[in-house]
């Protein structure tokens, strides 16, 4: 799968890096790999070595792109827009790099207060999701408990369409590359990806879909992920995405410590309102 976004009129300029690995297809399996990394059942990875071999399965005359898919391993920083770009920062424009030292220093990670990630951070991220492809609509399934709807049934976008988290999506074949089309953002409360780099709502994002990403294991599915309840930690977040280390990850050494479990004497605070 590889991502190439078109951002017109933007705060910045950027390839959106391609969260791709190695290609992949759908019949016969290579020899298993013994797990050293206890991680063989987990539905966020699996072991490249043992992806199937062979022709990608065909849905009438273009292939099938539904399944399981997973980011690789290989691929890193993860959930960072400039992985290619030197420092691993993206071209700012002059208002670009002030909603960014913004976002840094003010704004708290809006998916850490349950608010959806949307486009092009989804792309970025280390989640994987599913794809189920019908006759002329594709949906995406996220462990966010979102989904996207994308028709590609011959219909262009609106003139003025309501803003989005995802914008209007709007898919078409070209060959065996599945393209999506994308206008109508949000702008505020969205990060374009997990270091907190901003997008204007003139954001256009068309992304190519091909079957280069890694597909999960059989029987991987797409489970419940909620981040609606319960988010006791919500009010000790702090602003920004945290230091982006030599490698490109970001985070904080020195995490707030959690509240204590609650109790029937200390019952859990959390940040939703009666």
């Amino acid at each position: 799968m590889k991502a190439r976004p078109d951002f017109r009129n933007l705060m910045f300029i950027s390839l959106l890096p391609a969260v791709l690995a190695m290609p992949l297809a759908a019949q016969q399996a290579a020899k298993k790999v013994p797990d050293a990394t206890g991680r063989e059942n987990s539905p966020f990875t699996r072991d490249e070595a043992e992806l199937p071999k062979g022709p990608a399965p065909r849905l009438s005359e273009h292939p099938d792109l539904s399944g399981y898919w997973l980011p690789s391993r290989k691929d890193k920083p993860v959930g960072n827009l400039g992985k290619d770009l030197p420092g691993y920062k993206l071209p700012f424009t002059v208002a670009g790099e002030a909603a960014h030292k913004y976002n840094v220093e003010h704004t708290v990670d809006p998916e850490a207060l349950c608010i959806v990630g949307g486009l092009p951070r989804h792309n970025a991220s280390g989640l994987p999701f599913q794809l189920l492809q019908g006759a002329d609509h594709a949906v995406f399934l996220y462990w966010y408990t979102t989904y996207r709807l994308v028709p590609f049934d011959g219909r262009k976008h609106s003139e003025d369409p309501d803003p989005s988290f995802f914008g209007e999506e709007i898919g078409s074949w070209d060959g065996d590359t599945f393209v999506i089309d994308s206008i109508g953002f949000k702008e505020q409360r969205t990060w374009a990806d997990e270091n907190a780099d901003p997008h204007s709502d003139q954001q256009r994002a068309p992304v190519h879909y091909q079957r280069t990403w890694v597909l999960g294991k059989p029987g991987d599915e797409v489970r419940e992920y909620s981040c609606s309840e319960d988010n006791v930690d919500a009010p000790h977040l702090g602003p920004g995405p945290g230091p982006i280390g030599p490698d490109g990850q970001r985070g904080y050494e020195k995490l707030a410590p959690l509240p204590p479990p609650p109790s029937k004497d200390h019952p859990a605070v959390t940040s939703i309102p009666d």
